[in-house]
């Protein structure tokens, strides 16, 4: 093969490359059409087979002159073919998206410390230079926020928008000024201390003219894909990080401020409890069927490297006292956060119906931090 001449080479690839017009084509070509390549390919692998240069190039000038005339190059070919490569390449990740492996972004911190979600952070230091920025950005998934007053103001109110459902930030909005804070609202209010006139009466925040008023940094919630193909051949087993829908989870959806104008969302949860389980939590510690929870619960329950076991919350539906306990019924799971203390899962809002479970949490593919790889 090494020592096959180019002219021998390059005359196989044109007999390749009619070949597959014809094949192509077939159904739009005429039998006559359709016999005078085949003639000329016939020809053309003769004068290969007799190894004489010059009656190739004949041959190879001849085919390529017949299959110019019955499949003329059409208009435009290479963004004809640079549009069939994207749109395939859109159907591929269209297809793993919704049978395979799915994105999601942690917003919340009921995960933490397994799942990060957005966390802010306040400082008194102003942002690093912009090299910093963008590595820490690129992988971290830190934000650098340095917001000053423009003018003496109060802050009215806080507005919240997002794109995508990963990108989310915060407009706050004075009397005379509006500013764009690069993180959810909730951030804003819990972490950075910024409370509206709407919420907080005269204790709102006010704007001092040239001072910073919000200022540290805000690491992005961890971004995982979801494997939606996991439960196609195993049920879902306690103790799984899970994905599922809000659909006709009525204590969800009935909530105010959940945002029905964007239809069902997904959360993530550790499933504590399957069909027939029964669950009592005796903060810290959690039992299912009478016995102190085993696996990741027991990490949970740990009260190390930021974990703080289960809590009873008072005003719940479920586990409010150490006495009670709950058994979850046919087709349903129970859902806990790992930060029991501010999580809000089924001991609030519910089961989860098994028709609304999306898939098992896999890994983490951004930010490249200490969670980032399997998920467990």
């Amino acid at each position: 093969m090494f020592f096959t001449p180019r002219y021998v080479k390059e005359a196989r690839h044109y007999v390749e490359a009619a070949r597959r017009v014809l094949r192509y084509r077939l159904d739009l070509l005429t039998a006559a059409q359709v016999a005078a390549v085949e003639e000329r390919i016939a020809a053309l692998e003769q004068a290969i087979s007799d190894r004489k240069p010059d009656a190739v190039k004949a041959r190879i000038a001849e085919l390529d002159k017949i299959v110019g005339k019955v499949a003329p190059p059409r208009d435009h070919a290479g963004w004809r073919e640079n549009v069939e490569v994207l749109l395939v390449a859109i159907v591929i990740a269209a297809g793993v998206r919704a049978y395979l492996l799915e994105p999601f972004k942690i917003p919340t911190g009921s995960m933490q410390p397994t799942l990060n979600g957005v966390i802010g952070t306040p400082t008194d230091t102003v942002p690093p230079n912009p090299l910093i920025r963008a590595f820490d950005f690129a992988v971290r998934g830190r934000t650098y926020i340095d917001a000053v007053a423009q003018q003496d103001d109060v802050v009215m109110s806080l507005q919240e928008e997002s794109k995508l459902n990963y990108f989310t930030w915060t407009r706050v909005l004075g009397q005379h000024s509006s500013y764009t804070i690069f993180a959810p609202r909730d951030v804003v209010i819990r972490q950075f201390h910024i409370y509206p006139q709407d919420m907080a009466g005269p204790n709102a925040t006010r704007l001092q003219a040239g001072q910073p008023f919000l200022r540290g940094y805000v690491d992005n919630g961890d971004f995982v894909l979801v494997n939606k193909l996991a439960y196609n051949f195993a049920m879902p087993r306690r103790g799984d990080v899970f994905v599922f829908r809000t659909t006709d989870i009525s204590g969800i959806e009935d909530e105010p401020g959940f945002p029905k104008d964007l239809g069902s969302q997904h959360y993530i949860k550790r499933l504590a409890g399957v069909p027939g389980t029964t669950l009592r939590i005796a903060q810290p510690q959690l039992f299912a069927d009478g016995k102190l929870a085993t696996g990741p619960f027991a990490r949970v329950m740990s009260l190390q490297n930021g974990y703080r076991g289960y809590s009873n919350p008072a005003g719940a539906l479920y586990l409010t006292t150490p006495e009670d306990s709950v058994t979850i019924p046919a087709k349903h799971y129970f859902a806990l956060g790992d930060n029991s203390f501010n999580s809000s899962d089924s001991r609030y809002w519910g089961f989860v119906p098994e028709k609304n479970v999306t898939g098992k949490g896999f890994v983490v593919f951004w930010p490249i931090t200490s969670h980032w790889g399997f998920i467990e």
